[in-house]
């Protein structure tokens, strides 16, 4: 192994985040690369199924630092024990380990010659140059995402971008416009900081690392955002851009919490299935993410909204703990599961998103248009209702709902409580028609299997990635 090229890997603590470069790494490793992959101790056991399968890859294992501004909980090293607002200390806080990785590094027999890390990281890109070796950024979200991002970033008046505006990215590939509350939340928070914030000094690092990477990767495929990567091509002045996606989250996904309904649910679906032409893509699928809670008036409008529709469904949902629904977040209402027993399934906890939408009974997929779900949704050929709130997923729901046909927006909002009786009846309207998004998932779908296939862009961009990483090692 000590001729392979040997890259240091080091994956963001959010379940969105690790699972698509965990995958990334399996597929680099199985192509020659050495890997060695950088996590604090509470989150080794998330890479447990991709060491199993693939016993060549090494850990180093770091603890996590005590000290962070904003601070974080003790014992706290993964954004899903204390939500999406970690996410900030949690960038913070792992810049601690800077000295820790040159240490290792010096003293390695073979030390890597490139790092790999998740785009929450861009301080890495500080790191990689005191070592004297280039970063790899990778973007668990999308072109269209980044293209945003670098466009906000480079704004030769920031106060254009004030809450009550509406941004036009005039230099972006269809021009697309968002308003204040669509714009990714990263940067809104970025602008609520003030420049003496800590905070502020670590999402400028962010930014500016990200863009002076020396290569990019992208969970995308080339069919999905072409153009935009095209962009982001010609503003980097190189080609060492790659979209490798749709990466395989389930394939490698922890199994953490226990789901005991699966034998429930499955067999539930598979009565609507052929049992008659009507009953195909009948059910809707309702899932907000591993991360997303709702506000109690929030479910108990979903709640009514499903129960007014007459529509098939499976809700899953994350129950909220103690703290939470004293902070206002609610659960499903009570007697809301005997009223649509027979007609709907709910389930606390987590559940096989994959294994769901690739039901054939399964036809619509509510959901708040994170960029996994969007993957998996497009895998599946399953249309999306979509419900953006937060971060990435305006933007995504732009880009599956405006160019390429292959969504519906229902509602959006984060704090935004929807009227009832006009949810349901754009749900049970979509579900019932949707002709021209179901076509365009279907359309998605059979290009990403395509992308991944051999010879596919995914597989080719692979292919080239390494053969950029293998360049390396001859200089």
């Amino acid at each position: 192994m000590s001729d392979h090229p040997h890259i240091l890997v080091f994956p963001f603590p959010a379940q969105g985040h690790m699972l698509p470069l965990l995958d990334l790494t399996d597929h680099l490793s199985r192509r020659g690369l050495r890997i060695t992959i950088l996590v604090t101790p509470k989150n080794l056991e998330i890479l447990n199924p991709l060491l199993s399968s693939n016993p060549s890859i090494e850990t180093l294992i770091l603890p996590f630092p005590s000290n962070s501004h904003p601070p974080i909980p003790p014992g706290v090293e993964n954004v899903r024990e204390i939500g999406n607002h970690g996410n900030i200390p949690i960038m913070s806080a792992l810049k601690g380990l800077q000295d820790p990785i040159i240490q290792w590094f010096r003293s390695h027999h073979n030390p890597p010659m490139a790092i790999l890390s998740d785009f929450f990281l861009g301080w890495t890109h500080n790191l990689a140059a005191q070592m004297g070796i280039p970063r790899i950024v990778f973007y668990s979200s999308g072109a269209l995402l980044t293209a945003v991002f670098d466009s906000l970033w480079s704004l030769p008046n920031p106060k254009m971008a004030v809450p009550g505006t509406e941004i036009k990215f005039s230099d972006l590939p269809r021009s697309p416009a968002f308003n204040w509350q669509q714009l990714p939340s990263l940067y809104k928070r970025y602008r609520a900081l003030g420049p003496s914030d800590p905070s502020h000094e670590v999402i400028t690092t962010l930014m500016c690392g990200n863009t002076s990477s020396w290569a990019s990767v992208f969970n995308s495929f080339h069919d999905l955002e072409n153009e935009f990567l095209q962009h982001l091509i010609r503003k980097s002045g190189h080609a060492r851009m790659y979209c490798v996606g749709p990466l395989n989250m389930g394939g490698l996904r922890a199994r953490e919490e226990t789901y005991t309904d699966k034998e429930e649910v499955i067999p539930w679906l598979d009565q609507w299935k052929n049992k008659n032409k009507n009953d195909d893509n009948c059910v809707l699928y309702v899932c907000f993410g591993s991360q997303k809670l709702l506000k109690k008036s929030q479910m108990e409008a979903l709640a009514t909204a499903l129960d007014m529709s007459h529509v098939r469904f499976v809700w899953a949902f994350k129950p909220p703990t103690a703290q939470q629904l004293s902070e206002g977040y609610g659960t499903v209402p009570e007697g809301f599961k005997n009223r649509v027993q027979g007609r709907g399934v709910v389930v606390e906890g987590w559940v096989p998103q994959a294994a769901i939408l690739s039901h054939p009974a399964v036809g619509g997929f509510l959901s708040h248009c994170g960029w996994n779900s969007v993957l998996e949704a497009i895998v599946a050929g399953v249309m999306i209702l979509g419900w953006p709130m937060e971060a990435d997923q305006f933007v995504n729901a732009k880009l599956l709902v405006e160019y390429k046909r292959a969504a519906v927006v229902v509602f959006e909002g984060d704090e935004e409580v929807p009227d009832p009786a006009e949810l349901a009846r754009k749900i049970s309207e979509t579900m019932e028609g949707g002709g021209v998004e179901r076509v365009g998932v279907k359309e998605l779908r059979d290009m990403a299997m395509a992308a991944t296939m051999g010879g596919g862009s995914s597989d080719t961009d692979l292919d080239r990635l390494v053969q950029e990483i293998e360049h390396l090692k001859k200089k």
